[in-house]
């Protein structure tokens, strides 16, 4: 790892572990340098603010992992692996979700699983086309249930383990999506 990413992931790392402890919105740049033993020139010459480096940790813990080589045959995995992240780092990702980003992850999040959802239902269809309209809703109907059972897992302090949530949505997927595509298949 090179100096410049190494210096990333120490002042992430500090930043994680000072939202365990304190909310987003009361920790300073100066608490992150004093803890990471930097000086606040270095934070800025990494980071323009802490929502950039919110921003960073979740598309460097979360994002990244799901969206790399994500596919129709994996896709529960992926959202299994980045569940895992985010119950593993509890404390910081429910005070994470309590930002002004956390609506972002959200939207980001919703864009990312419709595209995952068009490509099951291009799987599921066989056969039969599905007019573009009524693909993208029902994509876009899934990704919204998908993503608010996410947030409210986390918002509820992650009671169940993120293989049991995936499970139920994997289960609800599978069994509704091929219903609600059923309704709006066509014949090729």
């Amino acid at each position: 790892m090179n100096e410049t990413a190494y210096t990333k992931y120490t002042i992430a790392n500090v930043f994680k572990e000072l939202m365990t402890k304190k909310a987003f919105e009361k920790i300073t740049i100066s608490d992150i340098t004093s803890a990471c033993g930097l000086n606040r020139q270095t934070f800025y010459y990494h980071f323009s603010d802490k929502y950039e480096l919110l921003n960073w940790i979740f598309y460097n813990d979360a994002i990244t992992p799901f969206i790399e080589n994500l596919s129709f045959e994996n896709w529960s995995e992926k959202l299994c692996t980045m569940l895992n992240t985010i119950y593993t780092n509890s404390r910081f990702y429910t005070n994470a979700m309590k930002t002004s980003y956390g609506e972002e992850f959200k939207a980001y999040m919703h864009s990312v699983s419709t595209n995952v959802f068009v490509s099951i239902i291009d799987h599921v269809s066989g056969n039969y086309v599905i007019a573009e309209d009524d693909k993208q809703f029902i994509a876009e109907f899934f990704s919204y249930g998908m993503i608010g059972t996410i947030v409210n897992w986390v918002q509820k302090g992650m009671r169940d383990t993120p293989e049991k949530v995936i499970s139920h949505i994997e289960n609800l997927v599978n069994d509704c999506q091929r219903l609600a595509i059923a309704r709006y298949m066509l014949p090729k």
